[in-house]
């Protein structure tokens, strides 16, 4: 069985087959899928999500993109409440995106820090991205001790140097659709490197379809696409590699079902 730890299956693009699109994650030996909410429109729709399907699980907070956006103490305030929902298991996706120009550096930096220390209060696990960011990240991450709740590096797509930074910081180093495209040199190489009981694998649905379905709607079932490629690389089976990552998942977002 897998884990999706990242999709947005409440996105727009899905409203025409959603339920079909879950059920072929099933068949496709998915068995939890995590759904992220990242800002005003989405939060509510992923809890939703959550409520209705028992093997999926949610996470919140705001987007980098939308920082610009957030009212900082009542929109933390609300994902506060939210986060002690019982299927609620991270904070996320929060971070920095330095290539889209919607919010200005520094309303991104406080609400990244906010939402770190959110975090450690709640004693929850954080959903990281990272666009172009990497070493203010791991600045941020350091100055604000997020190792004490460690998390996800969300589809990461640095160097191995970063990778180990991230490690030892207490994240897990996940992995989607880009892992699996030919030209993919420096994901490969660390994803090699990475350690198998800190990795993780993710689609990032609706975005990030992997090959051989790239430039199409992605979706949790190529999940098992993502794992194919990722077993290949690590030299063991594709159930071994399911059963790796899907231990890892629980473990970090402490998930017992």
């Amino acid at each position: 069985m897998l884990i999706d730890t990242h999709a947005h299956l409440d996105s727009p693009k899905f409203d025409n087959d959603r339920e079909e699109v879950i059920s072929r994650a099933r068949e496709a030996g998915i068995d939890t899928i995590v759904n992220i909410g990242f800002n005003r429109e989405t939060i509510p729709s992923t809890m939703e999500l959550a409520e209705q399907y028992e093997f999926i699980y949610a996470a919140v907070g705001w987007h980098p993109t939308d920082a610009i956006h957030m009212r900082l103490e009542e929109d933390l305030a609300w994902i506060e409440k939210l986060s002690r929902h019982p299927k609620v298991v991270a904070i996320g996706e929060i971070g920095l995106d330095y290539y889209w120009d919607t919010s200005p550096k520094e309303i991104q930096h406080t609400v990244f820090r906010e939402q770190i220390r959110l975090a450690r209060r709640l004693n929850k696990p954080i959903i990281i991205h990272n666009r172009d960011a990497h070493e203010d990240i791991l600045r941020l991450l350091k100055e604000e001790r997020a190792s004490e709740v460690g998390g996800i590096m969300h589809c990461f797509s640095g160097s191995w140097e970063s990778a180990q930074q991230c490690l030892d910081l207490n994240f897990y180093i996940s992995f989607g659709g880009p892992v699996t495209y030919k030209n993919a040199r420096v994901p490969k190489e660390v994803l090699e490197r990475v350690p198998l009981d800190r990795l993780l694998l993710e689609t990032d649905a609706p975005y990030l379809t992997p090959h051989p379905h790239r430039g199409k709607r992605n979706e949790s079932a190529y999940v098992r696409i993502v794992a194919e490629t990722a077993a290949q690389i690590k030299g063991v089976t594709l159930e071994e590699m399911a059963n790796i990552t899907s231990e890892n998942g629980r473990r970090c977002l402490s998930i017992t079902r």
